[in-house]
């Protein structure tokens, strides 16, 4: 359906740049955008040209209009004057700007750092196979979730630990894209973690970095002593998630099932039009999410009557649901179509855009939040789900069996549900 909001956001980027193109991407929209200078700015060095573009795309799309409360001009003079000796100490006079907004989701990836950001929506990477993100009140490098099968995930690695250290290392003040890249590396090389899981003493995790399979859907049949259970684990919204979670759905309904797990735990997200998508094969018809950017302007997304199956569900969420996960939980719970089990989610409710710089690095900026059909913003606290269940000490090899308490507790609520009454 046609969002207001998109193509008005799409117009403005269009009139502030000689020529580019906008997508949605990943709870993200990928611009290309090359400005011309003129005046004063022709006067500028490579280097300054280059800041002075992360301030420009700041100053028509960030999605707060008082910048964090400061004077976003005379910020653009202080730094436009700073020493630039190379491009490095340029990214790190780019990196301190934009720490002044208070936003860790906003920032500038160089070359290389970009190219991993994008390879990690789709294909396969190598590395431990974490997700992370920097907890905002803290500014401490959190694990969102490890991905299924990874080193990561065998090693007991579990969502909401601390990352201390990175090979001896201290993240104290590393970005996320820096992070990420120093886990990453050759096929077979071994990488030191320093964990803290609450509760516990501080731990070191040698990792042999793998291949990581960007695989995001399982499905299978589980038959109970009263129905025919069709359980979908999705862990993550990359650009083939919405064809392959229609594909296991259809052949699950080929196999006659009548009931639904939606397994989102320890999904960080992703594609925003994927979260989407999915939405709409479970909704026939009802609001998805609403977005809300900075001068208040609503946009809205609707499912229009594709739903594949009105069976009876249930979505398994915890606190490595983020992003994604939670738009199509929160769409789930609000339109009454599925009942959430398991743990509060991460508590992600902002909307990224991705603009490619002319030098081939990236710039990562918060242009958006998103409310879900019921109108609430969860940024910085989560959905709750309609039972809350722990999930305690459990293998990773047993998630999604019977020996996860969460997944038992939505085997016995399915139950609870009558069968409907055909008519004859």
């Amino acid at each position: 359906m046609h969002n207001p909001f998109f193509h008005d956001f799409s117009n403005r980027i269009h009139a502030i740049a000689k020529r580019g193109f906008v997508a949605i991407l990943t709870g993200i929209m990928v611009g290309v955008m090359y400005f011309g200078m003129s005046g004063s700015a022709a006067a500028l060095t490579e280097d300054q040209r280059l800041l002075n573009e992360v301030w420009r795309i700041i100053d028509r799309a960030y999605v707060d209009a008082s910048f964090n409360h400061q004077n976003w001009w005379a910020i653009r003079e202080k730094y436009l004057k700073k020493n630039m000796p190379d491009r490095e100490a340029t990214y790190q006079l780019m990196r301190d700007m934009l720490g002044l907004l208070g936003d860790p989701f906003t920032r500038v990836m160089n070359p290389e750092q970009y190219r991993s950001l994008q390879t990690s929506t789709s294909g396969e990477l190598t590395g431990v196979g974490l997700q992370i993100a920097l907890d905002p009140d803290r500014n401490v490098l959190k694990v969102m979730a490890p991905i299924a099968g990874s080193p990561a995930e065998k090693a007991g690695i579990q969502p909401g630990d601390e990352i201390l250290e990175i090979d001896g290392k201290s993240t104290i003040g590393v970005s996320l894209d820096d992070a990420a890249g120093k886990m990453r590396g050759k096929l077979g090389t071994v990488v030191i973690l320093k964990i803290l899981h609450e509760g516990d003493p501080e731990r070191e995790y040698d990792l042999v970095r793998d291949r990581i399979e960007l695989n995001p859907v399982t499905s299978e049949l589980r038959l109970t002593e009263h129905h025919r259970v069709g359980y979908i684990r999705l862990t993550q919204f990359n650009a083939n998630a919405q064809t392959e979670v229609t594909s296991a759905i259809v052949g699950l309904e080929k196999q006659k099932a009548d009931r639904y797990i939606l397994d989102l735990r320890n999904n960080p997200g992703g594609l925003l039009q994927a979260g989407i998508d999915i939405a709409k094969l479970w909704i026939q018809d009802g609001a998805i999410v609403y977005t809300v950017n900075r001068q208040g302007e609503l946009g809205s997304y609707y499912a229009e009557q594709t739903a594949v199956t009105d069976d009876p569900m249930v979505v398994l969420v915890n606190k490595g649901t983020a992003s994604a996960s939670e738009i199509l939980a929160g769409a789930l719970q609000d339109n009454q179509r599925a009942t959430l089990i398991g743990e509060k989610t991460f508590g992600k409710g902002l909307i990224q855009s991705l603009f490619n710089l002319s030098d081939g690095s990236g710039l990562a900026v918060t242009v958006a939040r998103y409310e879900t059909p019921n109108h609430n913003d969860i940024n910085k606290l989560g959905i709750t789900p309609d039972r809350t269940v722990e999930l305690g000490q459990v293998a990773p090899k047993d998630i999604g069996k019977d020996l996860d308490p969460q997944y038992q507790a939505a085997i016995d609520f399915l139950e609870t549900i009558p069968d409907r009454i055909q008519a004859s």
